[in-house]
């Protein structure tokens, strides 16, 4: 049995690239194409020239077996292994355990096998048996404490997995095989052929190498050679070795072997004694052109393309590529750039020539000749020849215009860039996004081959990205060509969108619709057809017919009236709904897409960056040049916060006379030695990220810092190192190595490689009483001293005004810069400071965080866009505002909108050209976003309940009435969004007051929320706002309200000193002073709020500050009036009632279940289609919930049975849902929360259809259990007042809390610091079960876990952290 049979006979999924041999049961994959990823393992078969085009960035439980290898490839990724094979029988052990390395370790596995194996090959009977069974091997791991790193964890998995496999083949894996002899010389072999020398280690895992055991191999040694095959400056192998033995008293020499390096040649290069020796020719890997399969159905297209009369170019064909191109969109995206930049150069050229003083006249006639007809199909080239005659040999400029003419630029070419799921695939849609966004004249042909949903051989499931939605991208972008063809439907058609997209002047997007384009003839699409012409032509008529496939074309260039026609003519009235359906970046990738690695930074950006580098280095350069002591601070930070102490130190350090700059970390990662030995003092500032991690801008840092070896260049440097972390952000002693590690770990290595101790190492703890100040306070106190400075004067503020002020002082009353933010095409995103002021505006920018560091790690900047809030007190709508805001949401959004819970819309994925017109579109509605967001009274809440129809329309009205009245009254919102005009119908009315009497210039410390309950419904959690009115009613009237002060939720983790808090009761109000109480409740926060410190800027901290009488004595004093003393009132629950009820005016209304508040369609329900269709047929209003639910209100009796027949056909009539998932709630979080630690809304349901089997089992399924979950402590969903609660702490990761109160009155108490999924559900199990057996008559959880003695109740804000944690605290939880 050959090699290749022996390991293609494993069991797994396998694919291979176009080799000589193919493996039996293994789908083809073309070169350039990501290897598809699953939940087993995957396993390619590929050669060395191709292994090169496998995208590797998305690879994860991979096995790749390399044949003919010559040379090792490090893969990429934190799990990465490189094994090398050298016998046949080896090749076939090593492919079995790098399968298991990559199931249980999620490895990226690459096997290298070299060409000439021969022999016989046994092979394990029963191997999948042994795949998916126990390794009945010891761990090899060394438990020290100390939590081990990747490699490590890689190499012990390696060493179980080989003693398992000795047991059952009897043959051992060793990591390397030392061929020992006594000698003073080790040759360490990195190539897959063995070398003539003795004292060989001929190396098995390449990567990790294994250090312990390579160090122990040094008896008597005193030189160490490495012998891999590269031609680079030094190879990998020999840093990995050097590394390995970092500390030992050896000399390591390199030999690089190139391409036809004799045996003789490697002998004498390892006898000799140079540091480095290169050998042979340098190893290159072309792919060959005819290794790319086309599908031949594809040609129906490209045949009628190569048809142009203009100069065409595929510029990704394979035909045509050169040997080290690639069929890569974004690839072919790059040379499109550069065909481009090099004809605008020569049209340059040429009208510069044509204006110089010395310019022949024959030189002359003939360039204005060429410029004339330059872009016309036919003259072009022989204009262009006449020039070249002109100008002859030539000098200069005239020189290179003939250059750049004989490269073909004489004839504008059309450029076209085909994407193809079989040959040409854009991973993430980069290549086409960078395209249409260029502005550049480029085409793009995209093909689609999915069946359409009326075909009889469609999918089950059908595709997550469909191509046809592409042509809403670009039709939303306005300048780009866009056309929707069928070549089996109409064939002229297709010749005039190919055409057309070649004359516009701009991006061209032709969509081309080719059923089964990627099967060849005669292949199978079911179980009862083959493709071919006439299925094509078949399933393109039912696509086509049924609207699926709508046929257009759309050019900007024509007029108004004749830039869209339409070629479908059975689909008219269907596209109104398709054009209408407009979608955004965020819906053409995946959940988790993989982002192509070739995507480079956008096209124009080079300029500026050079522009600020050289003003950096300038900048630096003076401030070196002062007198005082030198100080380079490098910092690295993923939040922010590291950044900003970094500076902050900077500034106080120039202010004290020193020579200080500032740098990213990863910025000097290519020139450490360099950069740090030409300075007297360094100090780095570093965060701790992920596991023990360093934050993504100082990774590269890290890692070019564990490969370096001690320099005398760093004898004169002194180094400081401060870390910021938490220690109890991994609460498992196991964990506790994670604390402050990037921190821990840089600076013994620095100081070991020749650095001085300039100061101790500091290290900053979030969990200390003021956080990382308590620990930094005196490191930088030290570090003056050292600096000898610290006797210098400086006049400092005590605390730093924080920047928010400083904003909004400077922002001409919320003007800013927005406007010309907004006119920024360059970019999808606004300034800082204005991001911050569009807040007070209603909206807040933020990016989508799947992709998120995939884009950064390309150089691209993030997905951009922007949450809409909008301005709607008490939560009421109309049915025809309903429809608007479903529209807007299409139009504008991302397709769904959010009920949030402060009874309001929400709106995500809005993108920076759409956000004015959603603006715009959202007041002719006549809702607004004025004040929705920003340190402002927010949006005003109200009780909804519809049994209580009379007082709520009390309620309703005062809503109103404190809303309006505490609005900012500047025109910025006016001027911005609305063009200086306010609407209102068809009404407009001019502003021209610019004052703030109740805010002035300076706003609030912080955001100021009010809400009004009427009992014995708290729906509202009043209590959670800072301000609260609840409503006292005496024979159905509203007599008055009794003022509760001090509420809020946000919390920040680790730091004691802010908590969560209800409000206090202070007294009762008569009704017609509410408004006036509420103003001046606010404006005494105003003015006594904490503006040093947003974290404590809350009113619950000034309440608290003050005390609660002097702050109820401040408010009368503004008043003018005293308060009363409070009156009776009681709650009977905090959640929503389900279900029709009737109101005293006869009116019914249905209180509805929408999961997290989320509108939208999908798998599970079709709450946006169904509210849709209802909204249109409705003639009352819509009322939303605090906890993001909807009542469907003001029915007539009437109109009952239609609404319950829509309702009904919906599914939206379904309230037979377990009672935690009817009590449940959750915050946005990921993917566009840019304050989401972990995942909410995405994930609650996830976890409730767990606890819903806990609960079904122990019989209490169906009683209320108030669950609430957000991504990150701010407390949106209000978690603090829930029964149970998870607050995101990492991805995965949550801080647990019990023993609030279903009334809405009590607090809950942090009970677990950090639990996952297994952790929560371990608890809630068996708490559950006693809780149903244990409970008191009525009795509800979150009261029972208090009197089971779980957890110890909040009796007020300030206790919330008293006896927390109790399990952690020693406390013993049973079941």
């Amino acid at each position: 049995m050959s090699v290749l049979a022996a390991v293609s006979s494993l069991p797994a999924t396998s694919y291979y690239h176009p080799i000589a041999q193919v493996p039996a049961s293994a789908s083809k994959l073309n070169p350039y194409l990501p290897l598809p990823q699953s939940s087993t393992p995957a396993v390619l078969f590929t050669n060395a020239n191709l292994l090169h085009s496998l995208p590797t960035a998305s690879l994860n439980r991979t096995v790749v077996h390399i044949f003919d290898a010559e040379e090792i490839v490090t893969p990429k990724g934190a799990k990465a292994v490189s094994l090398i094979s050298r016998s046949a029988q080896s090749a076939y052990d090593h492919a079995l355990l790098a399968l298991r390395l990559a199931q249980d370790q999620d490895a990226v596995v690459y096997h290298f096998i070299p060409s000439g194996l021969e022999g016989e090959v046994q092979t394990l009977e029963n191997a999948q048996a042994w795949l998916s069974g126990p390794l009945d091997a010891p761990n090899t791991s060394i438990g020290d404490g100390a939590e081990p790193s990747a490699e490590a964890k890689l190499v012990a998995a390696y060493d179980s997995i080989s003693l398992s496999l000795l047991k059952l083949t009897r043959r051992p894996q060793r990591p390397f095989i030392h061929n020992k002899a006594e000698s003073s010389r080790l040759v360490v072999n990195f190539l897959p052929s063995p070398v003539e020398a003795e004292n060989t280690i001929d190396v098995v895992l390449a990567i990790p190498a294994p250090k312990e055991k390579l160090s122990s191999s040094l008896s008597g040694v005193q030189e160490v050679v490495v012998v891999e095959a590269g031609s680079g400056k030094y190879g990998p192998a020999w840093a990995s070795v050097v590394d390995a033995l970092e500390g030992a008293d050896v000399t390591i020499r390199s030999v690089l072997v190139g391409a036809s390096a004799s045996p003789e040649e490697i002998s004498a290069a390892v006898t000799g004694d140079a540091p480095i020796t290169r050998i042979g020719k340098p190893l290159s890997y072309n792919i060959p052109s005819n290794a790319i399969t086309v599908p031949s159905p594809e040609s129906t297209y490209t045949e009628l393309l190569a048809s142009s009369p203009s100069p065409l170019e595929i510029l990704n064909d394979p035909s045509h590529l050169a040997a080290n191109e690639s069929t890569s969109p974004l690839y072919a995206f790059g040379k499109a750039v550069a065909i481009r930049k090099e004809r605008a150069r020569l049209v340059e050229l040429a009208k510069k020539v044509l204006n110089a003083p010395n310019t022949k006249p024959e030189v002359h006639e003939a360039l204005s000749a060429w410029l004339l007809v330059r872009d016309e199909k036919k003259g072009a080239a022989e204009a262009g020849k006449k020039v070249e005659a002109a100008i002859g040999a030539g000098k200069g400029d005239e020189k290179e215009i003939v250059e750049l003419g004989q490269k073909g630029h004489w004839e504008k070419r059309a450029l076209w860039i085909v994407i193809s799921n079989s040959w040409a695939v854009d991973l993430a849609s980069s290549g086409l996004h960078h395209a249409l966004a260029s502005g550049l004249d480029i085409n793009l042909l995209v093909y689609e081959t999915a069946a359409s949903p009326f075909s009889p051989n469609a999918p089950a499931q059908p595709p997550k990205e469909r191509k046809k939605d592409l042509a809403l991208y670009a039709l939303n972008m306005g300048d780009v060509y866009v056309a929707s063809v069928a070549v089996y439907a109409d064939y002229a058609g297709v010749l005039n969108a190919m055409r057309e997209a070649e004359n516009y002047s701009g991006p061209g997007l032709v969509l081309a619709y080719l059923p089964w384009g990627e099967k060849e003839d005669g292949q199978a699409v079911s179980d009862s057809e083959n493709a071919g012409p006439l299925e094509r032509l078949r399933e393109t008529k039912r696509a086509v017919s049924g609207g699926w496939w709508p046929m257009f074309r759309w050019n900007p260039s024509l007029p108004d009236n004749k830039r869209f026609s339409l070629d479908s003519s059975h689909i008219k009235a269907a596209l109104s709904e398709f054009l209408d359906r407009q979608s955004h970046l965020s819906q053409l990738t995946l959940a988790t897409p993989a982002i192509d690695p070739s995507v480079t930074s956008s096209a124009g950006t080079e300029l500026l960056a050079a522009r600020k580098e050289k003003a950096r280095k300038a900048y630096d350069a003076l401030l070196n040049s002062l007198d005082g002591p030198g100080l380079l601070v490098l910092y690295a930070s993923d939040g922010g916060n590291a950044e900003k102490l970094a500076k902050r130190l900077v500034g106080r350090a120039k202010m004290r006379g020193v020579g200080a700059s500032l740098r990213v970390l990863d910025e000097v990662a290519g020139s450490i030695v360099e950069t740090l030995g030409q300075e007297q003092n360094v100090l780095i500032v570093t965060s701790t990220a992920g596991q023990g991690e360093s934050p993504l801008n100082g990774r590269e840092f890290t890692k070019a810092l564990s490969k370096l070896s001690p320099s005398d260049e760093l004898k004169e440097t002194k180094v400081a190192v401060f870390g910021m972390g938490d220690s109890h952000y991994w609460p498992r002693p196991e964990d506790a190595g994670y604390y402050n590690k990037p921190a821990r770990d840089l600076f013994p290595k620095l100081i070991s490689l020749g650095c001085q101790e300039l100061l101790p190492l500091g290290l900053g703890d979030d969990s200390d009483p003021d956080g990382v100040q308590t620990a930094y306070k005196p490191f930088e106190a030290s570090l003056w001293r050292a600096l000898g400075v610290d006797s210098v004067e400086v006049t400092e503020e005590k605390e730093e005004v924080v920047a928010n002020e400083h904003i909004k002082i400077a922002s001409d009353y919320l003007r800013g810069t927005i406007l010309e933010g907004l006119a920024d095409k360059s970019t999808g995103a606004i300034s800082a400071s204005d991001a911050q002021l569009t807040k007070f505006h209603g909206t807040y920018m933020q990016d989508d965080r799947d992709i998120r560091e995939s884009l950064k790690a390309q150089g691209l900047e993030p997905a951009y866009s922007f949450m809409i809030r909008v301005r709607m007190p008490g939560g009421i709508c109309s049915a025809k505002q309903w429809l608007d805001m479903d529209r807007i949401a299409d139009e504008h959004g991302n397709g769904t909108f959010k009920l949030t819970t402060r009874q309001t819309f929400q709106f995500h994925g809005v993108i920076k050209s759409h956000l004015k017109k959603a603006m715009q579109a959202i007041n002719k509605s006549l809702l607004d976003t004025i004040a929705a967001c920003g340190d402002v009274n927010r949006n005003v809440q109200c009780t909804v309940n519809p049994s209580l129809s009379k007082t709520h329309a009390t309620v309703y009205e005062f809503s109103k009435a404190i809303s309006e009245h505490l609005l900012p009254a500047t025109n910025a919102y006016h001027e911005i969004w609305l063009d200086k005009k306010k609407i209102s119908g068809d009404a407009v009315q001019p502003f021209d007051s610019d004052s703030e009497p109740l805010y002035g210039p300076y706003y609030l410390p912080r955001k100021f929320k009010i809400a009004i309950a009427v009992p014995p419904d708290n729906a509202v959690d009043v209590f959670t706002n800072d301000v609260g009115f609840i409503a006292i009613v005496e024979n159905d009237e509203v007599v008055g309200y009794n003022v509760s002060v001090g509420g809020g939720m946000g919390v920040t983790h680790g730091n004691k000193k802010t908590y969560p808090r209800l409000g206090d009761v202070i007294g009762f109000i008569a009704a017609e002073d509410g408004t006036k109480v509420a103003e001046s409740i606010m404006l005494v926060q105003r003015d006594h709020g904490n503006r040093q410190d947003r974290k404590n800027a809350r009113l619950k901290y000034t309440v608290d500050r003050l005390g609660l009488p002097k702050f109820k004595a401040f408010v009368e004093e503004r008043w003018g009036k005293k308060f009363a003393p409070a009156r009776a009132y009681h709650f009977d629950s905090n959640l929503d009632h389900y279900g029709w009820t009737q109101g005293y005016d006869g009116k019914w209304h249905f209180t509805m279940f929408i999961e997290n508040g989320r509108v939208e369609d999908n798998s599970r329900h079709q709450f946006k289609a169904g509210l849709r269709e209802i909204a249109s047929a409705h003639k009352g209003t819509f009322r939303l919930t605090a906890n993001q639910h909807l009542i469907l209100s003001d029915v007539a009796p009437e109109d009952l049975d239609e609404m319950k027949r829509l309702l009904a056909k919906w599914g939206l009539d379904n309230l037979d849902h377990s009672g935690v998932r009817l009590s449940s709630s959750a915050c946005v979080a990921f993917p566009t929360c840019g304050l989401a630690m972990a995942e909410s809304e995405r994930y609650l349901p996830v976890l409730i259809d767990k606890v819903e089997k806990i609960c079904e089992e122990a019989g209490v399924k169906s009683d209320d259990l108030v669950m609430r979950m957000t991504g990150c402590p701010n407390g949106c969903a209000r978690p603090w007042a829930a029964e149970v609660a998870f607050v995101g702490k990492a991805p995965g990761s949550y801080m647990m809390m019990l023993g609030g109160s279903h009334l809405g009155t009590r607090l809950n108490k942090p009970f677990l610091e950090s639990a996952s999924e297994p952790e929560i559900l371990a608890v809630l199990k068996p708490m559950i079960k006693r809780w149903a057996l244990e409970r008191h008559e009525g009795e509800r959880f979150g009261d029972w876990t208090i009197r089971a003695g779980y957890i110890k109740p909040t009796t007020h804000g300030t206790n919330f952290w008293e006896d927390a944690f109790p399990a952690q605290a020693g406390t013993t939880v049973t079941a």
